[in-house]
């Protein structure tokens, strides 16, 4: 296998840092952001990839010699990738059960496939749920409750949209899902509607139910949309009550996007 060339210089398996793996014992490596790719370089290891920041390894068989290299593993994620040596071991308490990838470990490089980290999404987002409301007019009112859009903030190739709800009843609103698509502004009971689901880069926020207050920031890669068209996020409830409240938001709103600034974007 020839070794991937990085900012410093190739790499053999010798000079890589070395994993000790045996068949009866799950190796499982974690990052510290996203996965998005996974090579091993042998058919004597089985992996999988259960969680999107975790990898799972494990030798297919015994029978291979004390100190055997079994392969490489490379690890790619959004902003750098790892290579390991997989070294069998015969003696179970020499092998690795939990390795989370050191920073040492990470050889950084510019991923053309990915515009913005999750890591920085997450820090934009989480700016953007503290900031002050600077949309007052855009707003839904249904089942007693009001949902508003707050800000849409752009940065790089995504919006930012924030949004609340109040609930002014009594009764918990247990989340079922959050759909984003794109809707008809008038629909005739003639013809069917348009809709195109859209899938969040990002929700920031996974809470389960909210009793009166709910806040959330949802991240959409940019678009352009006609103005027959309405930007549309629906929050629906579990059953039995299963109350639904939907935010439509223009494209003239979309268009005045905030750019984030620098106060927005200082450090903690």
């Amino acid at each position: 296998m020839t070794a991937w060339t990085n900012i410093h210089a190739q790499q053999t398996y010798e000079e890589m840092v070395r994993l000790t793996v045996n068949e009866q014992v799950t190796t499982v490596i974690t990052a510290s952001e996203p996965v998005l790719f996974v090579d091993i370089s042998t058919d004597k290891v089985a992996g999988d990839q259960p969680m999107k920041n975790t990898i799972r390894l494990k030798p297919k068989e015994a029978g291979h010699a004390d100190g055997e290299v079994l392969g490489i593993v490379t690890v790619v994620t959004e902003r750098y990738r790892t290579q390991y040596a997989l070294l069998y071991t015969t003696r179970l308490q020499e092998a690795v059960a939990d390795k989370e990838i050191a920073v040492a470990e990470r050889h950084a490089y510019n991923n053309p496939a990915v515009s913005m980290s999750t890591s920085e999404m997450l820090r934009y987002a989480r700016r953007v749920w503290n900031s002050p409301a600077r949309y007052r007019n855009v707003g839904t009112k249904a089942h007693r409750m009001t949902m508003r859009l707050n800000n849409i903030y752009s940065a790089g190739n995504y919006f930012f949209i924030d949004f609340s709800v109040e609930n002014k009843t009594r009764i918990r609103f247990d989340i079922d899902q959050i759909r984003v698509k794109l809707t008809d502004k008038k629909t005739s009971k003639a013809t069917n509607a348009q809709v195109l689901e859209l899938t969040p880069a990002l929700v920031l926020e996974n809470a389960p139910s909210f009793q009166r207050g709910y806040r959330n920031v949802i991240v959409l890669e940019k678009m352009t949309f006609p103005n027959d068209k309405v930007l549309t996020i629906e929050m629906s409830e579990k059953q039995i009550s299963g109350r639904t409240i939907s935010l439509h938001i223009d494209y003239e709103d979309v268009l005045s996007a905030d750019s984030f600034d620098a106060a927005l974007l200082e450090e903690e």
